[in-house]
């Protein structure tokens, strides 16, 4: 049996209804990526949020958690399965004329074509079955290893909630927020979830945002289902509350963003034990 691309912290069945997910840390690139790479690894970092594990890890306590090993040059999890870029991968099929595919026509696809603008990663066009692979290897054992996470965790709790945490660029303007909280604008979760992280947010002093500019991908489209009390959000925090100045290593901010993060933790998990099932009638 193939040895999974993700690392699992916590049990099967989770010990508490929020299952924590942190698909885009990975600073693993393997060689065959390198290989067809037309730049450095050092060009790939833009895509990474860079050292949010660092974060989930010192806020869990006995959350079960999954962290992505591999970059997210290499595979998106964020993605959809048929969101394959053209423009580099031979098993791609046309975009549809108006279709709705903003992030793919960036570059931005299940394999991403670039890290950042006008920064091209791979040196040569992408086969259909090494696409395939990556899709069979890591793609699919990450999103059924959350979806059962999940249903372990309502089947015990009655309800049960995904954190997918992330990590963004500063958004432009002083008074920009420093946490965005997605929910597919109310699709993946109870709106009184999403308002008590909100909450916590602003007690600690920071400015939240909602939906705006992140309002979730693939992820939470796949997983949350709040009319079966499976609720899913995603997290986006500012990589300057907890980076160094260089926005490249840990610094003095990652131990009050964990904390952060445990407080959103502590509410969420206090909302569906309470409440839980009424969520879904929201």
């Amino acid at each position: 049996m193939a040895v999974p691309s993700f690392d699992r912290v916590g049990p099967i069945p989770p010990d508490s209804p929020v299952i924590l997910s942190v698909p885009h840390a990975g600073r693993d690139y393997p060689l065959q990526l390198r290989a067809a790479a037309a730049v450095p690894v050092a060009s790939m970092l833009a895509l990474e949020d860079r050292h949010a594990d660092d974060v989930a890890l010192a806020a869990r306590i006995d959350e079960t958690l999954f962290v992505q090993r591999r970059a997210r040059a290499w595979i998106d999890l964020n993605r959809g399965e048929d969101e394959r870029d053209p423009m580099i991968d031979d098993g791609a099929r046309p975009i549809p004329a108006g279709a709705s595919a903003t992030k793919l026509r960036s570059g931005l696809g299940l394999v991403p074509r670039r890290s950042a603008p006008g920064v091209a990663i791979w040196n040569r066009r992408l086969g259909d079955d090494e696409v395939r692979q990556r899709i069979t290897q890591d793609h699919r054992p990450y999103h059924s290893a959350l979806a059962d996470a999940l249903a372990a965790a309502r089947e015990r709790f009655g309800a049960a909630l995904l954190l997918d945490v992330h990590s963004m660029p500063p958004l432009p303007g002083g008074a920009s927020a420093r946490v965005v909280i997605g929910d597919r604008f109310g699709r993946s979760a109870g709106g009184r979830l999403v308002h008590r992280l909100e909450g916590e947010v602003i007690a600690a002093g920071h400015r939240a945002a909602l939906n705006t500019p992140y309002p979730g991908g693939y992820i939470l489209s796949r997983h949350g289902r709040p009319d079966e009390h499976i609720h899913a959000i995603q997290i986006e925090i500012d990589r300057r509350l907890y980076l160094d100045s260089s926005l490249t290593a840990p610094g003095k901010g990652l131990a009050g963003t964990a904390a952060l993060l445990r407080r959103m933790i502590d509410a969420a998990t206090d909302e569906l034990l309470t409440g839980g099932l009424a969520l879904a009638a929201e």
